[in-house]
């Protein structure tokens, strides 16, 4: 009886192990300790300590070695096992990805004659539970000869199999659209949260089968699966982009058919809002409204619920540069520009009416207000002043300065902002034109879904 090892005896080692068992002398071995009270071993099957023994075996005919190791070890094992081959020896790696096995055996086994096959068992320790008939396997002659190749086809077509012949490049690009896919969407309903209810329909059991199948394998296999194929990246990104696109189906193509809903950074009196009133002026759009979102973080939320028609936000200013809130904002989020443009910007400092000018000692804006009068506020007139940054919606300058009218500002004494909030809340400027250079132009972004 021929003399088969299997090198690495996890889950699928012992699910190889059972397919094998009854027709072959086995060669057993694993870096860890192999745990025989779990895994019935039968007389014919030896289990190795040193890996020397593997490879010294005696043996009459082409000693098989099957791989049974994560993808991602699998270059580093053959690497440190290489010295042990053997003209004998044949390899056969069990893989879930082809073409990287390929390149691993070929920069390896280069000026030898030592013989690969490549197979990939198209099924695991889960889907074999009822045996092996009709379960698929993946065949690539590669490096055998004729005759190993032949005995490997017929063994597993007599074990029940369905051998599937092709290249390894086939089957990569094949599998990153079935095996790739199945796991990668299975992992996506786990972090979901997908859990079985009472009214369940035969499709929400089948997709729980999925889950439950996908996920008994290592989070490292699901790791190497979609790494090591070199077509599942594309995949990954295909299934993104159908999500969006139904996504994107589902929301009203606008959220109130008698007019426009704009979202803006800002609120009623803020720059943003004079950029918008610029906007529709421009485009003699008279139906519409406005919502105050106050920051680019939830006017890109909102557009992408679906609340909000389109979405507006300031991008760069002339002075103060990029504005940082919405360059963290833009990176979690998908849209579409329809345009960019700009609108002069000028600072006025304004305080509550029944306070005195000497009384102020704490100024509040956006930071990108108080970066486009850095220069001009360290002036001695305002060396005495603390100048802040409000946090959450007060990091708009217009709430801030709604804040501060009505008395729920205790941070601060003063604002500073367009001088139309001063006409809004009833302030009194204190100080005007208060930009660092007066050709001061912030530049806006108005989005909307794709």
């Amino acid at each position: 009886m021929q003399t088969v090892s299997i090198i690495g005896f996890g889950r699928f080692g012992q699910t190889l192990y059972r397919l094998l068992q009854d027709d072959f002398n086995i060669l057993l071995y694993d870096q860890k300790n192999i745990d025989t009270e779990n895994v019935k071993i039968d007389a014919k099957t030896k289990v190795v300590q040193r890996l020397e023994a593997v490879y010294n075996a005696e043996t009459k005919e082409t000693h098989p070695i099957f791989y049974c190791v994560p993808i991602s070890e699998f270059e580093r094992v053959i690497r440190e096992h290489k010295k042990y081959f053997k003209e004998n020896h044949l390899l056969l790696d069990v893989l879930s990805v082809k073409v990287h096995a390929q390149n691993v055996f070929e920069k390896h086994l280069d000026g030898t004659d030592v013989q690969a096959l490549l197979t990939h068992p198209m099924f695991g320790p889960d889907s074999s539970k009822q045996g092996f008939a009709n379960l698929p396997i993946i065949l690539d002659k590669f490096l055998s000869n004729q005759k190993n190749y032949d005995f490997w086809k017929n063994y597993f077509q007599k074990k029940g199999l369905r051998v599937v012949e092709m290249s390894a490049k086939e089957h990569d690009k094949l599998a990153a659209n079935s095996q790739g896919v199945t796991h990668f969407l299975g992992r996506t309903l786990s972090e979901f949260g997908l859990k079985p209810t009472k009214i369940d329909s035969m499709g929400a059991k089948k997709l729980q089968e999925v889950v439950e199948q996908t996920c008994n394998d290592t989070w490292q296999l699901f790791l190497d699966l979609q790494n090591y194929n070199p077509y599942t990246k594309k995949m990954r990104l295909k299934v993104g982009c159908a999500y969006d696109r139904i996504y994107n189906q589902l929301l009203p193509g606008q959220v109130n058919p008698n007019y426009l809903t704009f979202g803006i950074q800002g609120g009623a009196g803020s720059f943003n809002e004079q950029a918008l009133l610029h906007y529709v002026k421009k485009h003699k759009i008279k139906n519409y409204k406005t919502k105050y979102l106050f920051t680019t973080e939830r006017v890109l939320s909102e557009l992408h619920k679906g609340n909000i028609d389109y979405g507006q936000f300031a991008m760069h200013n002339s002075i103060g540069g990029i504005v940082q809130e919405s360059v963290q904002a833009i990176a979690r989020y998908k849209f579409k520009i329809v345009e960019e443009f700009a609108i002069k910007i000028s600072h006025f400092m304004m305080k509550r009416k029944d306070i005195s000018e000497k009384e102020v000692k704490t100024v509040i804006s956006h930071p990108q207000g108080l970066k486009q009068c850095q220069d001009t506020l360290k002036q001695k007139r305002f060396s005495h002043l603390k100048f802040i940054s409000g946090k959450g919606d007060l990091i708009d300058h217009a709430i801030a300065a709604k804040a501060l009218a009505q008395g729920k500002l205790l941070e601060a004494q003063a604002v500073i902002g367009p001088k139309i909030l001063s006409d809004l809340y009833n302030l009194e400027i204190i100080a005007e034109n208060l930009q660092d250079d007066k050709e001061n132009y912030t530049s806006f972004l108005m989005v909307k879904r794709f």
